[in-house]
């Protein structure tokens, strides 16, 4: 699957990660974006509307804002921030650039919403180009048949699937990766685990901060496409 290279030279606010050369197949995001602006299938039964408000509580920090709540230690750059995005680039659709663990999501005039993210492993992270079909609040999760091969002693005990909730793999949000009419089994979620963002930590997925992918699920329309750029040449960065 295939993503659509983009070229531009100016670097603006991304000099603390590692930047892509010729070996790369995109450009770094700083030539999409510019400095922060200041300022499967679900189970029958689905939990209520007052446990997913009760489990929002519980992943939400108490006085939480998005701009300087971080109770998880993630370097600063990882926290929500709105910048400048690159006028021609399509409101309401995703970049995720792989190599700055960035998120993007585009808003109208000529701004995006930027957030942390942690990637796959080396290996199990999938670049291309997808349609978000489908979203759920506290979703259910059952590991694939390859992540129950590969890893057994971590991934067999939840072959029947995983009941939503705070510890469930699939955090708190899910969007759901396609390409055509096709499940990728990639999803665009939140974790239990937020001290992976900035790393590479899934078996694919894009992983975020639970109220991190509260904030921006609610901003997320299906249909809207995702590019998911590669990571560094070498694949183990």
């Amino acid at each position: 699957m295939g993503v659509s290279c983009v070229h531009l030279t100016n670097v603006h606010d991304e000099g603390d990660f590692p930047m892509l050369t010729r070996r790369h197949f995109i450009a770094t995001s700083a030539a999409l974006f510019s400095a922060p602006i200041a300022g499967p299938v679900l189970a029958a039964g689905r939990p209520s509307e007052a446990q997913k408000a009760a489990w929002d509580a519980m992943v939400t920090p108490p006085g939480y804002d998005p701009a300087t709540t971080n109770p998880w230690g993630l370097h600063p750059r990882f926290l929500p921030q709105r910048v400048e995005a690159r006028g021609d680039l399509l409101p309401g659709d995703i970049h995720v650039d792989a190599v700055a663990r960035y998120l993007y999501h585009i808003e109208q005039g000529g701004t995006a919403m930027r957030y942390g993210v942690s990637i796959g492993r080396a290996g199990l992270y999938e670049p291309g180009t997808y349609t978000i079909r489908r979203k759920v609040e506290w979703p259910r999760w059952t590991p694939t048949k390859s992540m129950i091969e590969r890893e057994p002693e971590l991934y067999a005990q939840y072959e029947d699937g995983m009941e939503p909730g705070p510890q469930n793999a699939l955090g708190s949000r899910a969007l759901y990766l396609y390409v055509g009419n096709r499940d990728t089994y990639l999803r665009i979620h939140g974790t239990p685990s937020p001290q992976s963002i900035g790393g590479r930590a899934s078996s694919g997925c894009v992983r975020m901060a639970m109220p991190h992918i509260n904030d921006l699920y609610e901003h997320v329309d299906t249909g809207v496409t995702a590019y998911l750029y590669p990571p560094e040449a070498d694949g183990l960065a």
